[in-house]
Parts: structure tokens; sequence; C-alpha cells
């Protein structure tokens, strides 16, 4: 029977704690969520034309305008040109590409700042499993999309941006729920699968693209969502008092770690208290700073290494993995240092969150103003962009987690701002690196960018390190409304 074997594992897993089994599942929704959210900027390259030396595309017999329509073939000296079928091929000119390849994010946006509030009134758990059902939905269906037209791909890359907005506020509500405070490193660091998932992703997909063609580059990864996305709903709860199959010891050990920070009841945001609150104002500068390095290292970093340098970063597989592997797992190692020196009371959790911003923000900029120095040797280049993003990190132990302490009835609500306006980030760093370069591009114009991206990583750590906190703040139980005229309080 089809049953058995889902029993089976559902047996297997009450064998683990369940607390470990939720943050296994934490970890796949966000390595899913980057598969999906990255498969496009590699699928993307055996969906259109390539480009001749002179600027124009190829064309073969399997390629299809924008429109449905068969383009003409390119030649020259009256010989046609052969390119790999890999499937149907669109014309979509530069500007075309990078308008898909950004859709994402302008969805992703529009959703992160309510995210959180949504998963406060509904829950974590039905919040992050529709996240993951739709998105492997939209993903099944981005190759229908690109057949329809440019604009129909470009929305359905927008509304797979719009979930994915959901997912990490929502992961947070639940992690406020879950993790005890001396294992909440690890549950933060748990988040860093969506950096795995970018590693995973990447010769997946291309080695799906070469076998069975572009198309099964989204079949199978959405596939893989919606197999998640099932386990997610068998194994996730909103918290351990709901949870069907938790023991009741390790139901007790985690509500009374949690104490009472966690308010049984709906609570509103309190927004008044949001906007006139140093420590969080000063998580908000840090988390923008911390994702304005991530997005920098992971946009400007490759451009600087091809055009400077010379060095074609993509074509070394194993190099251009180094620093999402070395990210993943320094937050592991910071996530476990983390809780050891919380656990054993040798540092206060403010003292924590303060002293580790050395490690996920100031090291890190202090590596891009050596990037301006190391020689134009690209090997040495990529070592130091892998120390960089190795040591950021620590960003488990700083801004991933902060929200948590200051408020962990509403820790979803504050990630979500907080993410709101450090996604803006991803927006703003590739314009002004176009700025710096525009006419040349020279280590003369790229120093600037390195030491505006090196301030932006320190100089929001210092912020933090003076107005920070890691207490939870007073406005964690607001006032509740009142009850309406006529209506009875519960």
């Amino acid at each position: 029977m089809v049953v058995t074997p889902v029993v089976q594992l559902i047996k297997a897993c009450d064998r683990i704690p369940t607390r470990f089994n939720v943050a296994i599942m934490l970890f796949m929704a966000c390595l899913i969520s980057y598969m999906l959210r990255v498969n496009m900027s590699v699928n993307i390259l055996a969906m259109v034309q390539p480009i001749q030396s002179n600027g124009r595309q190829f064309a073969d017999d399997n390629s299809t305008s924008v429109t449905g329509a068969r383009p003409n073939r390119t030649s020259a000296n009256h010989t046609t040109a052969i390119v790999p079928n890999y499937g149907p091929r669109y014309n979509w000119s530069s500007n075309d590409q990078s308008i898909i390849l950004g859709a994402y994010f302008y969805g992703y946006l529009l959703s992160s700042l309510p995210a959180g509030m949504f998963a406060e009134r509904f829950g974590g758990r039905g919040v992050v499993g529709v996240t993951l059902a739709f998105s492997a939905l939209l993903t099944g269906l981005t190759p229908l999309a690109a057949e329809c037209g440019m604009w129909v791909i470009i929305a359905n890359r927008v509304l797979l941006g719009v979930m994915g907005g959901f997912l990490y506020p929502a992961l947070h509500n639940l992690i406020s729920k879950w993790a005890p405070p001396d294992e909440k490193g690890k549950f933060v660091s748990a988040l860093m699968g969506g950096t795995f998932g970018t590693v995973v992703t990447w010769p997946l997909v291309g080695v799906l693209i070469e076998t069975v063609g572009w198309s099964f580059a989204f079949y199978i990864p959405a596939a893989i969502a919606a197999i998640v996305a099932a386990l997610w709903y068998l194994i996730v709860a909103d918290s351990p008092s709901v949870h069907p199959r938790i023991k009741a010891e390790e139901q007790e050990y985690i509500q009374k770690s949690l104490g009472d920070t966690i308010s049984k009841s709906k609570l509103l945001p309190p927004v008044l208290s949001l906007v006139t609150s140093l420590p969080f104002l000063s998580l908000l500068v840090l988390h923008f700073g911390n994702l304005w390095g991530l997005y920098f290292l992971i946009t400007a970093a490759p451009k600087f290494m091809s055009e400077v340098l010379g060095f074609n970063l993509a074509k070394a597989g194993f190099l251009a993995a180094m620093p999402y592997l070395a990210r993943s797992f320094a937050a592991f190692l910071f996530g476990t240092v983390g809780d050891h020196l919380r656990k054993k009371s040798l540092l206060g959790v403010t003292a924590i969150r303060k002293s580790f911003c050395l490690f996920s923000h100031i090291i890190p900029g202090l590596f891009l103003v050596g990037l301006i120095y190391i020689g134009f040797d690209p090997y040495v280049c990529v070592a130091i962009i892998t120390l960089s993003l190795g040591f950021n990190g620590a960003s488990t132990m700083t801004n991933l987690q902060n929200s948590q302490d200051l408020a962990p009835n509403f820790a979803g609500t504050l990630y979500g701002i907080i993410n709101f306006v450090g996604t803006s980030s991803g927006f703003i760093s590739p314009m002004l690196v176009a700025h710096f370069t525009a006419e040349r591009s020279t280590m003369d114009e790229w120093q600037y960018v390195f030491l505006i991206g090196a301030a932006a990583y320190i100089l929001p750590a210092l912020v933090f390190i003076v107005f920070g906190s890691g207490q939870v703040q007073k406005w964690n139980e607001p006032k509740q409304q009142p009850p309406t005229p006529g209506q009875e309080q519960r």
C-alpha cells in the first residue's frame, strides 16, 4: 500500500526529538525556496538565443519568438549557426532577461512586509505550507508561461516572489515558538538552507538542461518542492502545544525554557513602539548592511573578476560554490559557539549579539577593503570573497536572530519589516556599481565600490554595538485592542 511508507516515515521521525525534525524542515523549506528562486538564472541561458561575437543572436529550428512566431535563422557566409537543442528558444533581449530575472524580487519585496503579521495571525505552519505548495505549482507552470509570452513569465516570477516573501518571516515565527533559548542559534542556522540551496541548484539544473532539456529544469525542482510541501504538513505544527505526536516531556521542556515570553493570545503589532525603539532601529540598520554585503558579493564580485581580473568564475563551478558553502558551514559553527556561550552563561545575550558583529559585519567589510590590494590574482580574490561571505555566516548570531530577542511575540513581524527594508539593497547596490563602472571598469573605479560596500558592512555594526540590545522589550506584551461596544471580551 502507498500509505505504508508514509506511516513508516512518521514513526521514524517520532523516534527523533520533534524540535529537531522541525529544524530540518526549516532547512528544507529554505533550500526549496532558493532552489525555485535561483534556477531561472541558469535556465534562462538555455531559453534564449546565444549571442554571436557581432552581438546578434543565433537561432535554431526549435526557436520561437516571444509572441510564438518562429524567428529567421541567423547565418554567416550562407551557413547556419548550430546551437544546442535544449528546447524552445525565445528572442528575449538582454534587457528583457534582466526584467525576467528581477521580477522575483519585486514580488518578494511586496509580500515580505505583511508576511510576519500573516504568520502571527494564521500560524507559521500554514503560511509556509501554502508558500511551498503554490511555489511548486508556479515553477511547474513556468515552461507554459514562457510559451504564452515574456510578460506572462514575468507575472509568473512576480507571483513566485510574492510566495517567497512570506517564507522567512513565517519561519521566524515558528522558531520563536519551537526553539529553546540555548538552541536558538542552531535553529536560525537552519535558515542557511537557502544558501546551500544555491549550491545544489546550479549543478542540478545544469545537468537537467544538458540531458533532458530546460523544461525539466523547472518540472523536477517543482516536483521536489511539492514533496517537501507534503512532508512539511506531516512533520511541522504551529507550536509544541498543538503538535499531535510530540512527547510530553519535550513539550514541557520547550514551554518551560521559553517561559512567559510567548503569549497565547493574538496580539496586534506595536507599530508606534517599533518606530521609536532604538534597539529595533539599530537592528533594521544592521540587517540592511548584512543584505547589502550579501547581494553586493553575489552580484558585483563576479563582474569585478571578469572585467578587471579577466577571470571567468562561472567556468569554475567549485570555486563559484565556495563562498556559499563557506557561509553555510560557518553559520552552523558560529551558531553552535553562540549557543554554547549562552548555555554556559559565559556571555549575556546582548554581549553575544554585539560581539559577534565583529565576525558578521566588521571582518567581512575589512575583507572588501582588502580586495583593492590583492594584486589582481584571481585565486586570491576568490579566497578573499570566500572568507568575507564565510565570516558573514556569523549573522545567525546577530541580525538574523535579534528579532527573536527583542519581541518573541512579534518575531515574524519584526523580521518581515527588516527584510522588506533590507531587500531594497538588492536593487540599490547594482545601480551603484553601474554608476561607477558606466564608462570604465578598472580598479580605479572599483575601489570606490568596495569602499562603499565596506562602509555598508561596518557602519551598521557600529550603530548596533552602541544602540542594540538582546533583551526582551517591554512592548513585547502590548495592550490588546479593547472589545467593541456590546462585544464580550474573551
